[in-house]
């Protein structure tokens, strides 16, 4: 498993699951300011992903006990969870999984189950496109993402505009203040493993093993004003769906965490 370390070595760990498209590095802008507020930001690569060994066929529950050995092996025992877009259901996960050693949990601009009747259709219709030809043509789907792969490394300046024009202009703003090269760096870790990334897509249709009523631990559900890319309906109905879980709206898109990362963590710590 590949993982990446931000913010204070000595500080409350936090795991991170990363989003799709992404990898271990999608937090690393939150580096600073975790330090600041005394969060040890631990951010593992899904299998498949970045440098993470592949698993095909596996579940969302399969991650926890990824993380739960990984965890052993960093010597840490309790620990608080976040998770943005599709890593959403993963932070979840850790937190019906390992109930007892997560405190708390934090669900960014995160997914209800796919597999509920009618939430597929609520999405994107690049993300119905890359899910099901992900699921029926992992060949072509594979192509789709090698393409990525090379825009991001040949031109990072000119990918990372692309996507900020086309994510938006609240992501787009989001994009520009990290970088162009940051973004494009990170995308093109994301598609290191094509197999990987396109399991990615696969996996995130399959049913999570549980249910968002299932969680016990405290969960807050943040969500972005202006997130073009989930259904506006999807948080207040995630949050309430979770006993007791907490639903915080923000200015932001979809990358809304750069914008609250220190609001996050205090809540985190809490």
């Amino acid at each position: 498993m590949g993982f990446a370390e931000f913010g204070a070595r000595d500080g409350f760990p936090v795991v991170n699951a990363h989003g799709g498209l992404a990898c271990r590095l999608d937090v690393a802008s939150a580096g600073p300011i975790a330090g600041e507020c005394g969060i040890r930001l631990i951010s593992p690569d899904r299998p498949g992903i970045g440098l993470s060994d592949p698993k095909p066929g596996r579940t969302v529950l399969d991650w926890a006990r990824d993380v739960a050995e990984l965890l052993d092996r960093l010597d840490v025992d309790r620990f608080a969870a976040m998770g943005w877009s599709m890593g959403g259901q993963y932070a979840a996960a850790l937190g019906h999984a390992l109930r007892h050693r997560v405190s708390r949990v934090a669900i960014i601009a995160g997914a209800l189950p796919l597999t509920d009747p009618g939430v597929y259709a609520e999405l994107p219709v690049m993300d119905r496109f890359l899910t099901r030809m992900s699921q029926r043509a992992p060949w072509p789907a594979q192509q789709w993402f090698r393409m990525m792969r090379f825009a991001a490394r040949v031109t990072p300046t000119g990918y990372g505009r692309l996507a900020a024009r086309t994510l938006g202009p609240a992501d787009g703003a989001v994009i520009r203040e990290n970088g162009f090269e940051v973004f494009a760096t990170m995308s093109r870790e994301a598609a290191r493993q094509l197999p990987g990334i396109v399991e990615e897509y696969r996996a995130w249709v399959r049913p999570w093993g549980f249910g968002p009523e299932d969680l016990t631990v405290p969960v807050e559900v943040w969500a972005g004003t202006d997130d073009e890319l989930v259904d506006a309906s999807w948080p207040p109905r995630l949050a309430k769906r979770i006993p007791g879980a907490t639903l915080n709206i923000r200015d932001g898109g979809h990358f809304m965490a750069h914008l609250h990362y220190r609001e996050i963590f205090e809540a985190l710590r809490s």
